[in-house]
């Protein structure tokens, strides 16, 4: 259901259930959870989504049990992905649609190919989105967005969806791999300390000014001071 490569210091996740344009179910939820610990366990600098042909993800899946088990997987999944200290690209090849969308939000960035959209149809299935799911739609795309996407179920497509911030780039795969390949480049650990501030709360102070300390206190400053004296790019090893 979830396949695995890797192209030097990024590994890229693809979400395999193309007969059911990826829709997620409880088995795929817990394979991307287990996908992304085991790409940081393997030292991957970035992390890149995306779907299997046409679709990104069809949202989740119609044809499964919506039980606790599965609504545990799935906001845990995305949980996880907010933390993860790694950044997490989506390529968003197709329609992301509901838990789809929430996918694409969980990562912290996203490039979108021509034929991306993105909704979050709820009041047309009767069902809800934790309140995180809403307030971040809120806060990537505007409230006035998130109240056409929440109350009035409207759907938004690619190029609007630039225009408001709900994705970052247009592009393919292709052009997400080559971001992520340079975003590989950059220090791990300012990286890592910038994500644990825009996804966190004030009940996270003091991990975040553990961070600071630690990014202050790195070898990747001071190779940062000594490839700006020697007039050469930095290697940075997050440490």
């Amino acid at each position: 259901m979830l396949g695995s490569t890797t192209d030097g210091d990024v590994v890229i996740l693809e979400l395999q259930r193309e007969e059911r344009r990826n829709a997620l179910n409880l088995e795929l939820c817990r394979e991307i959870h287990a996908g992304v610990d085991q790409a940081v366990s393997d030292g991957a600098r970035v992390i890149v989504i995306t779907g299997q042909g046409t679709a990104f993800c069809a949202g989740a899946d119609l044809g499964g049990v919506y039980g606790d088990e599965f609504l545990q997987a799935l906001y845990g999944m995305l949980s996880r992905l907010t933390q993860v200290p790694v950044p997490l690209i989506a390529a968003v090849n197709g329609p992301a649609i509901g838990a789809g969308t929430q996918l694409a939000m969980a990562c912290d960035l996203r490039v979108a190919d021509t034929t991306a959209k993105f909704a979050v149809p709820t009041a047309r299935n009767g069902m809800a989105v934790d309140a995180w799911t809403i307030r971040q739609l809120a806060a990537l795309a505007g409230g006035g967005v998130a109240r056409r996407l929440m109350i009035a179920a409207e759907t938004l497509h690619r190029d609007e969806a630039l225009t408001v911030g709900l994705a970052d780039r247009a592009g393919t795969l292709a052009d997400a791999l080559a971001w992520a390949q340079q975003i590989a480049e950059l220090a791990p650990l300012a990286l890592a300390h910038n994500k644990l501030v825009l996804n966190s709360s004030a009940a996270d102070d003091a991990a975040i000014e553990a961070s600071f300390a630690a990014v202050w206190a790195s070898e990747d400053v001071r190779e940062s001071a000594a490839a700006r004296d020697e007039k050469r790019p930095p290697i940075f090893k997050g440490r």
